[in-house]
């Protein structure tokens, strides 16, 4: 990909690899978000109440330690490269950087929207689910009660992501593409 965008005219353009490794960053994070919510979450509820099956162990002791160490430090990568091409793509086109965009300044709205609910997810993956999940899984020592607390914690965290990610999405790309309304 590199020997493509420097075989290109032009040479090479550090904000649209920026934004490239924004994108798959992202798509990484908000994948495994609706992963988590819409296919693991029900999928161990099932398994664990049928008194015949394999149980979720299986899950919780291989997959989820994986999937979840991906889906942090993709939230780490997606906030840091929109950050950077916050910085230079907008600074360089409109002459407004990462301050103009959060404060939600007048044609940065939208993009500064996204932005916050991008730092909410964020804030909730390292904050909320990352330290319960590691109780539920077993990484950190805890007694039953406090699983059982964790488990609620993270998937309310994780539910309010997974709601949160809809405006979020349609935010960055409303800014350069329009919003449905």
């Amino acid at each position: 990909m590199v020997l493509v965008a420097l075989a290109l005219p032009g040479g090479f353009d550090f904000a649209s690899l920026d934004r490239l490794l924004h994108i798959i960053a992202g798509i990484t994070w908000i994948g495994l978000l609706y992963y988590f919510n819409v296919v693991q979450i029900p999928g161990l509820a099932a398994a664990n109440a049928d008194p015949g099956g394999p149980g979720g162990a299986g899950i919780t002791r291989y997959i989820a330690p994986r999937a979840l160490l991906w889906f942090r430090w993709a939230a780490v990568v997606t906030v840091l490269s929109g950050i950077l091409f916050i910085e230079s793509h907008y600074r360089a086109s409109a002459g407004a950087g990462l301050g103009q965009v959060l404060m939600l300044k007048d044609g940065f709205a939208v993009i500064g929207i996204g932005s916050w609910l991008g730092l909410i997810l964020l804030f909730n993956v390292w904050v909320l689910i990352w330290p319960n999940q590691k109780k539920v899984l077993g990484i950190k020592p805890a007694t039953d009660a406090e699983k059982a607390s964790a488990r609620k914690t993270a998937t309310l965290a994780s539910r309010v992501n997974f709601v949160l990610s809809i405006p979020m999405l349609m935010c960055m790309g409303g800014q350069s593409h329009g919003l449905p309304f």
